[in-house]
């Protein structure tokens, strides 16, 4: 069994997610957008916009700048791709839909949701109907019940019955341009193409998607690998020992990572990793933090959900990479009114040299706020780093 170290191991995974190539010097546009996609498999969702929408991040991350309306042009086009919950919500391309149809097929109303539907006889059926004669339409287009519940999270039925027709493939779903769910039958938003494809068994889709999670990643654990589309572990577990034994995964060992480790036997090792750049919380690098942490000796938390006295690094942190490590953190928020990026907090990572780092990060923080069309940064005086860094800025 081969040996991985894991300075070849982080090269290996930054390679596979794309940050060995530097980023374009000329106008990006939709073939950045498809290389980019094709390195990381799916885009995660969230609602969260203290500084911008995550599903943004991923792009930036490996391309920098770029005109977000052009994203979002490709994103929400249904030739291209579709919604539904792989990993969290996520935009994947469309061509993956039948790798799905045995989730879509398992799924059924959750418990609340179950309660609801029996408590409205007919409420799937009617809104089906609708979204069958009006769609595309959003929650607010529904004729359906809307009362609110605390215990729904303020989803009315009508809501809840999309999500559970989402849920099961019944309808299909793409964002509008202020983030709503625009939602449709199938038919009529996932190409013939893909929508007939033949639907894979369960094994043979978890088959496929652990080899795609294995190339995004490049190198990981079983529970790595799982999770990168939250796979069942119990079930995706033997499914990687046999690709294993058939040769289409690698079984590596990397000292001190408890195994069975697999990498991709096309990974490619690059020399080094070059380049500075801001992530979202919700990039694939960080996903999966006990990776994170493994790979770059990196302990990351999102702290958006703990309490404000009680937060380390503040509410809604970036983490900053420099050459392949990440060397700091900021916690960042757009004011728009103001047109200005505020840095609440900054903080260095042990080790690192901080002036070094305080002006490699003034100058990606300068871009970032270009891009973002804000004129100004403000920079906060809480972190050991913050210091360094507002003299930079």
């Amino acid at each position: 069994m081969r040996t991985v170290t894991i300075d070849a191991a982080r090269r290996m995974a930054l390679g596979a997610q794309g940050f060995n190539a530097p980023r374009p010097e000329g106008r990006v546009d939709v073939r950045h957008f498809r290389r980019v996609m094709g390195q990381i498999g799916l885009v995660q969702l969230d609602s969260v916009n203290v500084c911008v929408r995550t599903h943004y991040m991923p792009f930036y991350s490996r391309l920098g700048p770029y005109d977000a309306g052009k994203l979002d042009r490709f994103l929400n086009d249904p030739g291209e791709h579709f919604e539904y919950w792989a990993h969290e919500a996520a935009v994947l391309p469309a061509d993956r839909y039948h790798l799905w149809r045995w989730k879509m097929d398992e799924m059924r109303p959750w418990r609340r949701a179950q309660a609801l539907i029996d408590a409205h006889p007919g409420l799937l059926e009617g809104v089906l109907e609708q979204v069958a004669v009006s769609g595309p339409l959003t929650v607010s287009d529904l004729d359906a019940p809307s009362h609110r519940n605390e215990a729904w999270w303020g989803y009315g039925p009508g809501k809840v019955a999309l999500e559970v027709l989402f849920a099961e493939g019944k309808v299909a779903a793409l964002r509008t341009g202020n983030f709503m769910r625009l939602y449709d039958l199938p038919a009529r938003m996932i190409p013939e193409v893909h929508l007939d494809a033949d639907p894979l068994p369960k094994e043979a889709a978890y088959r496929a998607l652990l080899a795609e999670a294995t190339r995004h990643f490049g190198i990981g654990t079983t529970h790595d690998i799982a999770d990168y589309f939250r796979l069942h572990l119990p079930t995706a577990r033997p499914v990687l020992e046999q690709m294993a034994d058939d040769g289409d995964i690698e079984r590596v060992s990397v000292p001190g990572w408890r195994g069975p480790v697999y990498a991709d036997p096309d990974a490619t090792r690059p020399r080094a990793i070059s380049g500075a750049t801001l992530l979202s919380p919700f990039d694939p690098m960080l996903w999966y933090r006990e990776r994170t942490e493994r790979l770059f000796d990196f302990r990351y938390r999102i702290e958006i959900y703990v309490p404000e006295d009680k937060r380390v690094h503040g509410y809604y942190v970036l983490p900053f990479m420099l050459d392949g490590a990440f060397v700091a953190r900021v916690d960042l928020k757009a004011d728009r009114k103001s047109g200005t990026l505020m840095v609440r907090s900054a903080f260095i990572e042990a080790g690192q040299d901080a002036l070094h780092v305080a002006t490699e990060l003034a100058a990606e923080l300068h871009r970032f706020a270009t891009w973002l069309g804000l004129t100004s940064i403000s920079v906060a005086r809480r972190g050991d780093l913050a210091g360094e860094l507002r003299r930079h800025i």
